[in-house]
């Protein structure tokens, strides 16, 4: 049956988020779809664009929700072949905190942890002060409308809940601040990383410049170390959903953010608002939980997102950690390490820093430092970079003396061989080419995590 109304809706993977969700609106009547989806708590990204992102990770099962409404008003969908995927996958939270409850009931439990989050982000719902219980954060507020009930709120993200009710936000305050005492602080909680997340989902296109320019410029492929950096903060909350053995512990300031191995003998540091030149990662093994660190490498803010997404892969491995200390770095070492830069083609020379490897078009390079290699905690035997040079790079990546190299190697074969995408930038040179074999992947990993641990 034709349909009734003349409007498409394409649903896909976000480019940056991993369980977002985009819609691509067209026909005369495209606005019925759009105010239809926006009802259903998507929001407007740009012209013809809406972005569902949710704080529970189930924005393919309400994308799928939301298809069949839609098609049952006689409005045309076409779901992606990956978002279907993600769609059908069956998935489930390890250590949910309330084993007792069915999939179904999961999900109806975030589904209202999501209607509190969307009644505080529009202003719904005023929290007038929060605090943290020793477990989580909780919250105290009051609904706007007319004769709106206070509220006690108990939980973070998906398992936020309503805890209690009162009749008025003075009986509400004198409540939880009898509970809570000194632990109290005035207006909401600091955003959680997957709220944050959330956001940035919804503000990846700039609304102005969808709806003044004819077309938003097409991000172009190129080499994996040209690629846009893209949402640092976003790679880490997917790399700890989908890797349960990292437990993430944020410190006072939330400034910084830990991923500790359950091993307690890998340790991984976010600094968060870094300037592109700063470091923004540090890597650490120990052989044990109190011992020195045996090797550690830094990584800058502009690292591009592919080579972190990369980085962490092979942490994630779980098998490649340990190395020979006190022993000194050979030349098969070196050899295993950038082997696949040789391979590649990449120039190597001998320079007054030692030896380095520098990529066909000159624009990035490997270096190791063998004048260095003897002090195991120095932070820059290695050095990888792209920029004019490795002392004034764009990006760059450093790495003691015994990382392992079968790590480095890693790298190395992504700087060789991977490409990713970089967002066009007026007075840029558009006119990278790349290796007629380099396959073309997106600067971050759109879609779904592979297993979503949480």
């Amino acid at each position: 049956m034709t349909p009734s109304i003349d409007a498409h809706v394409r649903l896909a993977t976000h480019p940056t988020h991993p369980t977002a969700v985009q819609a691509h609106l067209t026909g005369t009547q495209a606005r019925v779809a759009s105010i239809a989806l926006e009802a259903a708590g998507w929001s407007a990204a740009a012209t013809g664009v809406l972005v569902l992102a949710r704080i529970d990770h189930e924005e393919p099962y309400w994308a799928a929700d939301a298809a069949q409404h839609l098609t049952a008003e006689g409005i045309t969908v076409e779901i992606t072949p990956r978002l279907q995927e993600a769609i059908d996958e069956d998935w489930t939270w390890p250590n949910y905190p309330m084993p007792w409850c069915t999939r179904s009931e999961i999900r109806e439990v975030s589904n209202e942890a999501q209607k509190i989050h969307d009644d505080i982000r529009n202003g719904h719902l005023l929290i007038h002060a929060h605090a943290h219980d020793g477990h989580t954060t909780v919250a105290v507020g009051t609904y706007l409308h007319p004769g709106g009930t206070s509220v006690y709120l108990h939980g973070e993200n998906h398992l936020r809940q309503v805890a209690d009710t009162f009749d008025s936000p003075a009986e509400a305050l004198v409540a939880f601040e009898k509970v809570h005492a000194a632990e109290v602080r005035p207006g909401p909680a600091p955003l959680t990383d997957t709220e944050r997340a959330a956001i940035a989902a919804r503000s990846v296109f700039d609304v102005t410049t969808a709806k003044s320019a004819p077309s938003h410029p097409e991000p172009e492929a190129v080499p994996v170390y040209l690629a846009d950096a893209g949402d640092h903060d976003a790679l880490l909350d997917t790399f700890l959903d989908t890797h349960g053995e990292f437990e993430k512990w944020r410190t006072w300031s939330d400034e910084t953010t830990h991923a500790i191995h359950e091993s307690q003998t890998l340790r991984i540091e976010r600094i968060h608002e870094t300037q592109a030149r700063q470091t923004a990662w540090t890597v650490a093994a120990y052989e044990t939980p109190v011992s020195d660190r045996m090797w550690h490498l830094t990584a800058t803010s502009a690292t591009p997102a592919p080579v972190l997404q990369n980085l962490l892969n092979h942490l994630a491995d779980g098998d490649s950690w340990d190395t020979v200390i006190g022993v000194p770095v050979g030349e098969r070492t070196v050899t295993t390490a950038t082997r696949p830069l040789t391979e590649a083609g990449w120039k190597h020379t001998l320079t007054g820093f030692g030896i380095r490897w520098t990529s066909p078009d000159r624009q990035a390079g490997v270096q190791f430092d063998p004048l260095t290699a003897q002090a195991p905690q120095n932070p820059a035997t290695w050095t990888i970079w792209a920029g004019p040079a490795p002392d004034r790079p764009t990006w760059a990546i450093t790495a003691s003396p015994h990382t392992p190299s079968s790590l480095l190697a890693d790298l190395s074969e992504s700087l060789a061989h991977e490409t990713g995408t970089r967002q066009p930038q007026p007075g840029r040179d558009h006119r990278t080419r790349l290796a007629a074999s380099a396959p073309a992947t997106p600067a971050v990993t759109a879609g779904r995590p592979a297993s979503r641990s949480r």
